[in-house]
């Protein structure tokens, strides 16, 4: 996406991080969607270590701890700016999906963006809700394919068992989530996994142990997306009455609320920026200004 000349334009930059076995590819549909209502819009959409094209160095262990993946992805931001040679960053919203709102809270949370950071997004993650599901993690996994015959079949068992509901999302980022590995003999299904998601085990619980708390702390504005309002814990609840932040449910979409609705997400993202954009804002006159003009107070 073309994000050169964001700074001088005040457009927003949209930094989206996917969720735990995912991709960046995971928002390419949802970052179309917004570029066609905010063409100036910059999107930088990552690969998290150990996932789509990053590679681990060989006999260094993968570090996924919710931590370290904060700070890469300052990292890329920070690159990003030297990279395009902007004097200074442009208003960021910060949008993450289950793992991938753990961080981008994690980053809100630790102030490092400063009064760039105008807002940050969750998709479908909240704390209560997230370590309930850690408990049956490992049964999932065991029921998942271990691997497809071919790029196309793994496309269609994401349709098929609805961990995708829309076509065009799973054709987008499927193959990112493959690889073809040299087959054993009698291995049929060659494609396998990029990310061992049992393998990140270890660093389950602390994803989200804190994540209310932080998501409701940072400063920033707060948007929540949420495939149904049972996924609420009781903090998050409390500080919905409260009008701490901001809630939209989609209970037509599954756990990828933005590969199945990008549009209505999209739609979401781009309203959140408008709310929170301090560039629109016009500020009255001073006093002494309207004196000057002999204006009466």
């Amino acid at each position: 996406m073309p994000i050169s000349h964001l700074r001088a334009t005040k457009a927003p930059l949209f930094v989206m991080h996917h969720g735990a076995g995912s991709s960046g590819l995971s928002f390419a549909v949802c970052a179309s969607e917004i570029r066609k209502r905010v063409p100036a819009a910059g999107i930088l959409s990552t690969d998290a270590r150990g996932h789509g094209m990053t590679a681990t160095p060989a006999g260094e262990e993968l570090d996924l701890s919710l931590g370290t993946l904060a700070k890469d992805l300052l990292t890329v931001i920070t690159m990003t700016k030297a990279e395009m040679k902007w004097a200074e960053l442009p208003p960021i919203i910060l949008v993450g999906h289950s793992l991938g709102g753990a961080v981008v809270t994690e980053l809100a949370k630790s102030a490092q963006l400063g009064n760039a950071l105008l807002g940050y997004a969750v998709l479908d993650v909240v704390e209560g809700s997230a370590m309930d599901a850690l408990q049956s993690m490992q049964t999932y996994l065991s029921t998942r394919p271990t691997g497809f015959a071919t790029v196309e079949a793994g496309i269609e068992w994401h349709v098929r068992s609805r961990t995708l509901r829309n076509s065009t999302a799973a054709r987008t980022s499927v193959p990112s989530l493959l690889s073809n590995e040299p087959a054993a003999e009698g291995d049929s299904r060659p494609w396998k996994w990029r990310t061992d998601l049992a393998q990140t085990q270890p660093f389950w619980e602390g994803w989200f142990v804190g994540l209310s708390k932080k998501f409701l702390e940072a400063r920033g504005g707060k948007l929540l997306l949420l495939a149904g309002t049972d996924r609420l814990d009781t903090e998050l609840t409390i500080g919905q009455m409260q009008g701490k932040y901001n809630l939209q449910v989609f209970p037509e979409a599954g756990h990828f609320i933005h590969e199945d609705l990008p549009e209505k997400t999209a739609i979401s993202l781009v309203d959140f920026h408008r709310r929170n954009d301090r560039s629109a804002l016009v500020l009255p006159p001073k006093v002494s200004d309207l004196l000057k003009q002999g204006k009466r107070v």
